[in-house]
């Protein structure tokens, strides 16, 4: 407050070099938020009308919506039903001569399985952008994820494991040319102050926001340490209090760092435990209640039911459980006791 300088500048670039230092890329990008990292890191590809970009229809409308807000055209491949991430098994028979990225999810905390994703960017030549604003931390084979792919994009929603107090963004690189396409294009095309060299967006860092996640990202590591003892604590309480028939717990690859942005459970009766949970006083979330293949914004792409089968049955079970770093043992214990009551009592 006292230096005046609201946006970008010092604050900015230091948070920069920092998060960059932390993940293990050669720059960091500061922007406005997580879907304006999506929406440039595309446009830094020269993605745009007439071409495809892979991604899942399980995820947050961010995804697809920064392909589509570019004039690209969302493709879309099912999930793992274990991981909830995208299949790369199935990425293949999606790849058309129009396709010219793919954009997996690193969903809940949990990477995608890069190693097949690897070698069919390879194989075909396609950037692979990595959306991985729900898994700050998360890595894959010990390689963080923000450095897998070509560009990593994170969000400082206030919900994630690293929020700030507003909206706020971040893209990864190890391609000097990108990272400085980016910088570019989140200040109207413009290195100059009203000299233009192309059209970007405004899309610029608050130095307050910078300020937070600064201090912030100190306490990272032991934040993350502290959802991961949460989520193993949840697993023995479920075993505990014997609801493996009932309820089905995050699945973690042995090669994948988890952070939990989310500890998601499924169970076919979703909707009935969680009204028996909000009577109870204990609060839960659906990510995500319906697909982007069946939602509205996306009818124009002509999918229809049953074309994603995975995604569509995880829509109608999944439901997210309090995960956060504060959260206590007693805590823990009354919301796995409420649910092992709700199947005695079923």
């Amino acid at each position: 407050m006292d230096s005046q300088h609201f946006i970008l500048g010092e604050e900015v670039a230091s948070l920069e070099a920092e998060i960059a230092r932390i993940l293990q890329t050669s720059f960091a990008v500061g922007c406005g938020s997580g879907s304006d990292a999506l929406f440039l890191a595309l446009l830094a590809l020269g993605i745009g009308p007439g071409d495809e970009v892979i991604t899942t229809p399980f995820t947050f409308v961010a995804t697809a919506g920064s392909i589509a807000r570019v004039g690209a055209k969302p493709v879309f491949v099912d999930i793992e039903p274990e991981t909830f991430n995208i299949d790369p098994t199935r990425i293949p028979a999606a790849i058309t001569r129009h396709t010219r990225a793919i954009m997996p999810v690193h969903l809940f905390g949990l990477p995608a399985n890069y190693s097949r994703m690897s070698q069919i960017s390879g194989e075909f030549g396609l950037p692979v952008i990595e959306d991985a604003a729900q898994a700050i931390g998360a890595s894959y084979n010990h390689a963080l994820v923000g450095g897998l792919g070509t560009m990593g994009c994170f969000s400082f929603f206030p919900s994630k494991n690293l929020g700030c107090a507003g909206d706020g963004g971040l893209v990864t690189t190890n391609d000097f040319a990108l990272a400085e396409k980016i910088r570019l294009l989140r200040t109207h095309g413009s290195r100059k102050k009203y000299h233009y060299e192309t059209l970007g967006i405004n899309s610029r860092l608050d130095a307050l926001q910078a300020a937070i996640l600064r201090v912030k990202l100190l306490h990272l590591p032991e934040w993350t340490q502290a959802r991961q003892k949460r989520a193993e604590r949840y697993s023995k309480l479920f075993l505990e209090y014997g609801l493996a028939d009932h309820v089905k717990l995050p699945s973690s690859p042995p090669n994948c760092v988890h952070v939990y942005n989310q500890f998601v459970i499924r169970c076919p009766q979703r909707d009935a435990l969680r009204e028996f949970l909000r009577q109870r006083g204990i609060p839960t979330e659906v990510y995500y209640p319906l697909p982007l293949h069946l939602q509205a914004a996306f009818a124009y792409l002509s999918y229809s039911s049953g074309q994603f089968p995975q995604s569509e049955k995880a829509s109608t079970q999944v439901i997210a459980l309090p995960i956060y770093p504060e959260l206590t043992e007693e805590e823990q214990t009354t919301v796995v006791h409420s649910i092992s009551d709700y199947y005695r009592k079923k």
